[in-house]
């Protein structure tokens, strides 16, 4: 019994412990990009002000000069570069230990070299101080990476939202009879627990005593509550409905379905935290021609060239300061912010850049049905009057009454469509069969199929029969004792669901479903909206396998959901998009969030990551691409002309770079 506790401590403790450390550490990173950027910036002002190329640039000249100002730049810049430049200083060890060398290398190698030779010059070597190139730079760079892990933080708090579907407590059974209210990892396997109405079922377990209905959409994507009777089993995190029933608890901690939710939400965000993004591809590359370049000039101008070393160093520092242009630091983070701020007006959040880019080449979506391409509540689909004593108004109406005394979710449906209620007298619910009572002087009973075949009545009615090979829940009306209509029951399709569908088809992407329900509801489902292929009666842990069997065809592939059963699927998903009304599971474990719970806002999506990548590509043409013009010029190609790339213009060639890539970016626009 102790080591069952201890399990489910270990269980669930152990999974959020990685949840609340991985949130914390994301918090840490955008505060410490945050803090260091802002000090930084607040000492390159001086920086600027004291560097002999700025005052030269600006004709001060020898007026704002004084004795030791070098000295005192020496040192500001000293405290920028250990302090600003600690996360790239740190990173290049990282990336190089990895051998995955890429932005934290070549900011690395430019600020490292900057530095040294800028210190050097300070003390009596001939050349220009680039500290002033050096303290920028960690600026744009501190910005751009402050920009990004705002961006992207927030994605392992799904761990920890999913433990919040839990409650604290749970009425434990004691020996004697009576009840103690205990927390739940005091509960061990084979103790009884009450679960009142409403309450949520605190762990796995078996019903032993009682009748009710169990709302579990949210974990299984089941939209009709669930009967659950003696022998029948539960899900803890789900709601009780209205009855009182008794559990007796059957798996705890690792074993428990919330538990194995989390690992697999766990393992799938593990899985695509490799990617690298275009910046650091790039990063790469100029980390390359940096470092050959600069090889390259120093030795032809000091061995074959014969120009003197401090010539030739002086040519090979500028290049390879100048190889690391400052546009690239913010040519991805600039365009994720215009986006932000775009999609917010769209309705659109996002959380993962890499996602919005791989959108762009989104081949097949596959829908969760329940709360997504559906309202996720019941709804009136027909109405069949079986007689011509009473009319379908008359029907409703009689039916609405007696159901507007009961909180079930479809007798409230059937409330919520009559125009007008009576008053009722002798209302009785029929525990999972249905209510009754009498209405205007008549009997009015609103059952389930099951109250027909446990009283011996017969529905011989081609309609009725096609309405429960539908997969639609199907509800008696009996007026006296006799049978005088049917009235049938679904999950309301979403009206902007089948547009989706088909705008998204029109753009060549297979339109997918996924759902826990049954065949014949997906199959009805899949056939109003236009979907091209549905997968039904698929378990929680399923899902996730079923998005893989679809990238395992080649397909690139998005997933939409909004529930629990949702989050390990989104997780696997290249791109996972959470409906906005849904659960803060689905919303954490997912790249995007559709805000409108708007099915059509999944054709913005796919239209911003086109626009988004675009952008991107753009940015990072113009950050690098001035490269093969301003490094030639830099080493000397063309000096034999007498044109000699010097610091000062090619500070000019980088800041135009930088205004190019920003103004750039505020021109982006969502394509739908």
């Amino acid at each position: 019994m102790a080591e069952a506790k201890h399990q489910m401590h270990k269980g669930m403790a152990g999974g959020m412990k990685s949840a609340y450390s991985g949130h914390s550490h994301h918090s840490h990173m955008v505060a410490d990009f945050r803090g260091r950027f802002w000090i930084s910036l607040i000492i390159t002002i001086p920086v600027l002000f004291l560097s002999p190329m700025i005052q030269g640039s600006l004709g001060w000249g020898e007026s704002v000069r004084f004795a030791g100002d070098l000295y005192v730049l020496f040192g500001l810049s000293s405290l920028i570069f250990f302090y600003g430049g600690y996360p790239f200083l740190k990173g290049i060890f990282d990336e190089l230990k990895s051998r995955k060398p890429g932005m934290m290398t070549l900011i690395a190698v430019a600020i490292t070299t900057a530095y040294l030779y800028s210190s050097a010059v300070v003390f009596g070597l001939s050349g220009k101080v680039f500290f002033w190139e050096l303290a920028t730079l960690v600026d744009i760079m501190l910005l751009g990476h402050w920009i990004e892990m705002k961006s992207i933080m927030g994605a392992s708090r799904a761990l920890e939202e999913l433990a919040r579907f839990m409650p604290a407590n749970a009425h434990k059974l004691m020996r004697n009879g009576d009840t103690e209210d205990v927390s739940i990892s005091d509960l061990s396997i084979g103790d009884k627990v009450i679960v009142k109405p409403g309450e949520k079922i605190p762990a796995d377990g078996v019903v032993v005593e009682g009748t009710t209905t169990v709302n579990e959409s949210m974990l299984t994507g089941e939209s009709q509550p669930a009967l659950k009777e003696a022998s029948n089993e539960v899900i803890g995190g789900s709601i009780n409905g209205q009855g009182s029933i008794t559990v007796e608890v059957r798996k705890i901690g690792q074993d428990s379905f919330l538990s194995q939710v989390i690992e697999l939400v766990r393992k799938a965000q593990e899985s695509k935290s490799r990617t690298q993004d275009l910046a650091n591809r790039a990063a790469l590359w100029l980390t390359m021609v940096a470092l050959t370049g600069g090889t390259i000039t120093l030795f032809i101008w000091f061995v074959l060239m014969s120009k003197g070393f401090a010539f030739a160093l002086e040519r090979m520092v500028t290049v390879m300061v100048i190889t690391c242009p400052h546009a690239l630091g913010l040519a991805v983070p600039l365009v994720v912010a215009v986006s932000t701020a775009i999609s917010a007006r769209e309705g659109l959040l996002i959380r993962n850049r890499a996602a919005l880019e791989k959108a762009r080449d989104i081949q097949a979506i596959i829908f969760d049905k329940t709360g997504t391409l559906t309202q996720g509540r019941f709804g009136i689909t027909d109405v069949v009057v079986l007689t011509k004593e009473i009319e379908k108004r008359e029907l409703l109406r009689y039916a609405g009454s007696v159901e507007a005394h009961s909180e079930h979710p479809i007798a409230q449906a059937i409330a919520s469509s009559s125009e007008e209620t009576l008053p009722v007298e002798g209302f009785k619910a029929i525990p999972g069969r249905g209510a009754q009572g009498r209405v205007n002087g008549r009997w009015v009973q609103v059952v389930s199929p099951g109250y027909l075949r446990e009283n011996g009545m017969a529905v011989a009615n081609e309609r009725v029969g096609k309405l429960s090979s539908q997969g639609k829940t199907v509800v008696f009306i009996l007026i006296d004792g006799e049978l005088q209509g049917v009235i049938a029951l679904a999950d309301v399709i979403r009206p902007e669901s089948k547009q989706a569908i088909s705008r998204l088809k029109k753009m060549g992407i297979r339109c997918m479903m996924l759902t826990g329900d049954n065949r014949q509801v997906a199959q009805w489902v899949a056939g109003e909206v236009g979907l091209d292929e549905y997968f039904a009666e698929v378990l929680p842990d399923e899902k996730a396998t079923k998005v893989k069997e679809v990238q395992s065809r080649g397909f690139i592939v998005a997933m939409t959901g909004d529930g629990v059963n949702d989050a390990p699927a989104l997780a696997q998903a290249d791109v996972g998009i959470a409906i906005g009304a849904g659960t803060d599971v689905a919303v954490e474990a997912a790249d995007i969030v559709l805000v409108k719970s708007n099915p059509l806002d999944v054709v913005s999506v796919i239209g911003l990551g086109r626009a988004t990548y675009k952008k991107m590509m753009q940015n990072l043409g113009w950050a690098t691409g001035y490269n093969a013009f301003a490094i030639p010029l830099a080493a000397g190609a063309l000096y034999k002309w007498g044109i000699l790339l010097s610091p000062a213009i090619g500070a000019l060639l980088m800041s135009l770079s930088t205004v190019i890539v920003a103004v750039n970016a505020r021109f982006l626009k969502v394509t739908k």
